[in-house]
């Protein structure tokens, strides 16, 4: 990854290109990520770099983040994440990033958390199919035999076996999403399609690691 940013997902519209074509895009608000930390394989094992986005009160920050702050004689920010790259000394302390590190046409992975949408059953959270919805059926939407009995009396379920249970609220990455628009003067990225997460969700954009493949559509 050589490049990353930081922002807020704000909603979805919809833009027409000079040929007439209709793009749904995601709106996201991603200037003034600052860069907080340095980490280089001498001092840390491996590469990295900080970035913050995203204002907080000083009273909400607590003494341990507050001397990570002072320490890069940065602002106090809300959202912060760690990005690995290649050359971190391209960045420095206290650095400025903007949106037009990006470009219209590139291909971003963008990360973020999905929504949350509480306890779900296994038809929606699995897409399971339903049994027979006639009066002598006695499994209607229930998940059926959860496999055989594999240890002593009663048996047990394995780890990762598909149940009903809380939905959403996960980290999810979607890939090769496409750059439509950059407006530096709004700070803000539009990118073609649907990214994880509820309005106003932080979300991280960086270069796609599958670059040679055609964007999705």
């Amino acid at each position: 990854m050589s490049k990353a940013i930081l922002g807020r997902k704000l909603g979805m519209t919809q833009i027409f290109t000079e040929e007439g074509k209709v793009v749904p895009v995601t709106v996201v608000e991603a200037g003034g990520n600052i860069v907080i930390q340095n980490k280089t394989v001498e001092t840390d094992g491996y590469n990295a770099v900080q970035l913050g986005f995203g204002e907080i009160k000083e009273n909400k920050v607590n003494k341990p983040m507050k001397g990570h702050f002072d320490k890069a004689g940065v602002k106090p920010v809300k959202f912060i994440r760690e990005m690995r790259l290649q050359d971190p000394s391209e960045y420095k302390v206290g650095d400025s990033i903007g949106v037009d590190i990006f470009a219209a046409g590139e291909l971003v992975d963008v990360t973020g958390t999905s929504k949350g949408k509480g306890f779900a059953g296994g038809i929606k959270r699995h897409n399971f199919a339903r049994g027979p919805m006639g009066h002598g059926s006695k499994s209607h939407r229930e998940p059926g035999s959860t496999g055989a009995m594999i240890s002593g009396p009663g048996g047990r379920v394995l780890k990762g076996k598909k149940l009903p249970g809380r939905m959403g609220g996960e980290r999810v990455t979607v890939q090769r999403l496409t750059v439509v628009r950059v407006d530096t003067d709004r700070n803000l990225i539009l990118i073609k399609g649907a990214i994880p997460g509820p309005k106003k969700s932080f979300v991280v954009i960086k270069d796609t690691v599958k670059p040679a493949k055609q964007a999705k559509n």
